[in-house]
């Protein structure tokens, strides 16, 4: 639960950011930076959800640290609107809210960042990672059969490909690593856009969903890389639980 310094600083948020929609709930999103793959993955989920459940009640609202060019090309890659995400310049709003800066040894942003990557002080990660290969019976497949897919310019398949490797209706081995290295590759080729400071590697987020009194009925705050929900298997499972 957030304490009250907390909730006066997402409420001054919203007010500073206009994030006061027009729907029941709205979502507050603290990603790290543009570039961090719990960023692209997590507001891809959430487009995805949106799409899905086009009557819903829900307003979606993020803040990441960036530029103006980085967020343009995020939002072209997402599909998220633009006008719902402001882009900061340092992690001051992480610290005010006290989200994880994750791990620093004093060796700087990449040497950080690896040292989560192996797990250390992000124990999600490794799970995640070798869920992403073996896939999980428990998860929705993410790739329809329709679906292209390019890799490296070299690479190009359809989803149809998981199909008739290894069947269809859960999230299928490989299928997961596919879509994260998708996602890197946007972010490799556009790395100086969508990494403001690899300093702020790092850097955790947080997520906080507010009835249409402002009142918080639920928060989360990351501590690992590819961790930014209590469930991976179903990571934006508390949107339909609570968005009712």
């Amino acid at each position: 639960m957030l304490n009250d310094k907390q909730k006066k600083i997402l409420n001054k948020l919203i007010k500073d950011f206009d994030f006061s929609g027009s729907k029941k709930y709205k979502l507050i999103i603290i990603l790290g930076l543009l570039g961090d793959f719990d960023s692209f993955e997590y507001i891809k989920n959430l487009k995805k959800f949106i799409n899905n459940n086009q009557n819903n009640n829900l307003d979606i609202f993020a803040i990441a640290i960036g530029n103006e060019v980085g967020k343009d090309k995020f939002c072209a890659f997402t599909g998220f609107s633009k006008k719902n995400l402001q882009v900061v310049y340092d992690n001051k709003i992480h610290q005010d809210l006290m989200v994880s800066s994750g791990v620093d040894i004093g060796f700087g942003g990449w040497i950080n960042m690896l040292i989560m990557l192996s797990g250390i002080n992000s124990l999600k990660t490794i799970k995640e990672v070798i869920r992403g290969y073996t896939g999980d019976r428990n998860s929705k497949q993410i790739f329809n059969d329709e679906d292209h897919i390019n890799l490296f310019n070299l690479i190009k398949f359809s989803g149809v490909f998981f199909k008739y490797t290894f069947g269809d209706g859960y999230l299928r081995p490989f299928e997961l690593a596919t879509y994260r290295l998708n996602n890197m590759l946007e972010i490799l080729q556009n790395w100086n856009d969508y990494i403001l400071d690899n300093k702020y590697l790092p850097q955790r987020g947080a997520s906080f969903l507010l009835d249409d009194n402002d009142q918080i009925i639920y928060d989360y705050f990351s501590n690992d890389v590819l961790g930014y929900s209590p469930e991976m298997g179903d990571p934006i499972a508390f949107l339909s639980e609570k968005c009712r």
